[in-house]
């Protein structure tokens, strides 16, 4: 998208969801069935950090549960009550609320709609070069490559 024909302001409920579903490979692609992110940064050109406002159909997840090495991140519930988990334990969330993850303290997080109701939050994250995710309940680890996520076992094999 060149500079001319990025928007100046959007509707961000209106704004194109994202086209592939997941980064994951299989199996996890898949265990995120209900999750729609609307890539809200990547309108306007932002390239130091991402914005994606997330929808999470009843019984869906964010993610799998996962830490970042180099990756700050933030949420800002804007409606419904989804569970964060944490490696301090369950917490439910609800509109208004918000919650960081620093970088490198090995706390790994996601958010589970255990509703009957949409969940809908922003999540912000930086970009930075050389982020790792462990993924502490899952046989899958990644690695930030050239803006790209490569995936592989725990042992170091690929998907």
């Amino acid at each position: 998208m060149s500079e001319q024909t990025k928007p100046i302001a959007v509707n961000a409920a209106e704004a194109p969801a994202r086209t592939k579903p997941s980064n994951y490979p299989e199996p996890f692609a898949s265990q995120m069935l209900g999750r729609e992110k609307r890539p809200l940064g990547d309108l306007f050109g932002l390239t130091n950090f991402g914005v994606n406002l997330t929808r999470l159909a009843p019984n869906a997840v964010s993610s799998l549960r996962h830490a970042h090495s180099k990756q700050d991140e933030f949420i800002y519930i804007l409606h419904g009550y989804p569970t964060l988990q944490t490696d301090e334990g369950r917490t439910v969330l609800s509109p208004g609320m918000c919650a960081g993850f620093k970088a490198g303290t090995g706390n790994a997080h996601h958010l589970s709609n255990e509703t009957a109701d949409d969940v809908v939050y922003l999540e912000v994250g930086d970009r930075t070069a050389g982020d790792e995710g462990q993924y502490p309940d899952d046989d899958i680890q990644a690695l930030l490559v050239e803006g790209k996520w490569k995936f592989t076992h725990k042992d170091g094999t690929p998907y």
